[in-house]
């Protein structure tokens, strides 16, 4: 486990079942012995939209950062989905995978089905002699659609 694992698995512990967690970048950065930079990158890689939080920072005062859950019910999660996906021509296997993470942590899908559709929209899967964001897109929003009609 590197250390932004640990440190995102610290914030996660830390937020429980909460909506809503306050914290000092500055002190976390501390706690950890790691630059702040670091955790800036944890924040922004997974604490995002995608993975279901939103980040509120402010300036000054040791870099508070306010990390919110963002709570919806269940059946809108994947029409939300779906409308983000539509506003992009493309999406990355990265980006899928976020999304993935957030289903399966919203019970919406289990370990197995994110690891299948993963499986089904990888890079070796989509090996074609043409650029496969746009495919993988499309192929992404019908397992979506799919699992809309469960």
């Amino acid at each position: 486990m590197n250390i932004s694992d640990i440190i995102e698995e610290f914030i996660k512990s830390t937020l429980g079942d909460e909506e809503k967690l306050q914290l000092s970048r500055n002190d976390l950065a501390n706690y950890f012995a790691v630059a702040p930079s670091q955790i800036n990158y944890v924040l922004s890689t997974r604490f995002n939209v995608d993975k279901g939080f939103v980040v509120e920072s402010k300036r000054g005062g040791g870099g508070s950062v306010t990390i919110i859950r963002i709570s919806q019910n269940a059946e809108d999660i994947i029409p939300n989905i779906l409308k983000e996906i539509d506003k992009v021509n493309e999406l990355t296997f990265n980006k899928a995978s976020d999304i993935l993470d957030r289903l399966e942590f919203e019970q919406i899908i289990d370990a197995s089905e994110k690891e299948i559709i993963k499986s089904a929209i990888s890079d070796k899967a989509l090996a074609l002699p043409m650029k496969t964001d746009g495919l993988r897109k499309n192929i992404f929003k019908e397992i979506l659609i799919g699992l809309m009609r469960r």
